[in-house]
């Protein structure tokens, strides 16, 4: 469930809710790639640091080593927590839009791309020669070349003729 925008003033000091307000819906479309960009890296380093206060307070109330100069170690982060969470939402709205932009100039990129390719393919000539005849009327026969041997119609069941003779000789030796 989202957090309201009262919720998000209520949470940050006077100096961080422009960055914050930038993120949000009309004024982040409006934005430059370049002011993204810029925003992206203010919102990280002010979550990065919120973290790490965290970290240093946990830290400290664990008796692992002394507070770091961030406050007063025995202090509750549970508001930190919740800025840390309100920097995350708005990088995470920043990085979409990054994205969003990204994306459309790889999609114009790609297309550009495409174009001059379909270009190169249409204005070179064809690489080979025309076809020739074509198919009006149906497909045309195709003579065959092979040549057909001709048996001699004398020929024909001599050889049956002489396996009958030689075995009538052997049949009249016995």
């Amino acid at each position: 469930m989202g957090v309201s925008y009262a919720t998000e003033r209520g949470l940050l000091a006077e100096d961080e809710i422009g960055p914050i307000e930038r993120s949000h819906f009309p004024l982040l479309e409006a934005e430059s790639r370049d002011g993204l960009n810029e925003l992206a890296r203010w919102l990280r380093d002010r979550r990065a640091r919120a973290r790490d206060i965290i970290h240093d307070r946990r830290r400290a109330r664990r008796g692992k080593g002394e507070s770091r100069g961030t406050g007063d170690g025995a202090s509750s982060e549970r508001g930190l927590a919740a800025k840390k969470q309100v920097y995350a939402r708005a990088l995470k709205r920043v990085n979409a839009r990054i994205e969003l932009l990204q994306a459309e100039a790889r999609r114009a990129l790609n297309l550009a791309r495409l174009h001059a390719a379909l270009d190169r393919v249409q204005s070179t000539p064809a690489p080979h020669p025309q076809p020739g005849a074509s198919a009006h009327r149906g497909m045309a026969t195709v003579p065959n070349r092979k040549t057909r041997r001709t048996i001699n119609p004398a020929r024909i069941g001599s050889v049956s003729q002489q396996g009958r003779n030689a075995q009538g000789r052997r049949d009249a030796r016995a």
